[in-house]
């Protein structure tokens, strides 16, 4: 595994509001990278009961994990093979979540629980919207891992638990680009009546 020692303690800050280019469904759609946490298993270190990790994956913005425990608390992103890593995007609301809102986070990779390092560490402030983290080793504008962990080290307002409403993970897609525009909108009356299964 290549040293991070480079970028260590990276200290970075997350404007309040997300510009119109951190919109991780629009660099999917244009085919630039792919979302890989379908293909990894995750854990989280607490939960409230019916808010737990399934509500960081639903593509649902309304819906949120809530941690039940001591700081910091723990996403734990495990792949079954090593995976190239670009960048994280996290979804966060301020204004709904107030003191339950991350305001520094700790992104750590590695291969299992016992040899994490952290890779960066990023302040946010009253984040509304998609933060996007980059994910880098030095130079290397992505890394190989078979482990991410991302660790709220503290909340606004000196809030005890968390609120986190989305997490996406990106690979970079190596070779040509097949933005899904390319082939059509999929809205024809054809093509929605095989949309579903019955």
């Amino acid at each position: 595994m290549p040293t991070m020692a480079a970028s260590m303690d990276e200290d970075i800050s997350a404007n309040p509001a997300p510009s119109p280019e951190e919109d991780p469904l629009a660099e999917e759609r244009l085919g630039f990278v792919r979302e890989v946490g379908a293909q990894a298993v995750w854990s989280l270190s607490s939960c409230k009961p019916g808010f737990g990790v399934e509500r960081l994956r639903d593509n649902i913005m309304d819906t949120y994990w809530q941690s039940d425990g001591q700081l910091p608390h723990l996403v734990n992103i495990q792949f079954h093979k090593r995976t190239n890593i670009s960048q994280i995007y996290i979804y966060t609301d301020y204004k709904l979540d107030e003191s339950y809102t991350p305001s520094r986070i700790s992104i750590r990779s590695g291969t299992n629980f016992n040899d994490l390092q952290e890779l960066q560490v990023m302040d946010l402030t009253e984040p509304t919207g998609w933060v996007q983290i980059p994910i880098k080793d030095g130079n290397v504008k992505s890394i190989r891992t078979f482990m991410l962990q991302i660790a709220v080290i503290s909340n606004h307002q000196n809030g005890r638990d968390t609120h986190m409403r989305q997490i996406r993970i990106h690979a970079p897609v190596e070779g040509k680009h097949y933005p899904l525009e390319l082939f059509g909108k999929f809205a024809t009356v054809d093509c929605q009546k095989y949309a579903t299964i019955r």
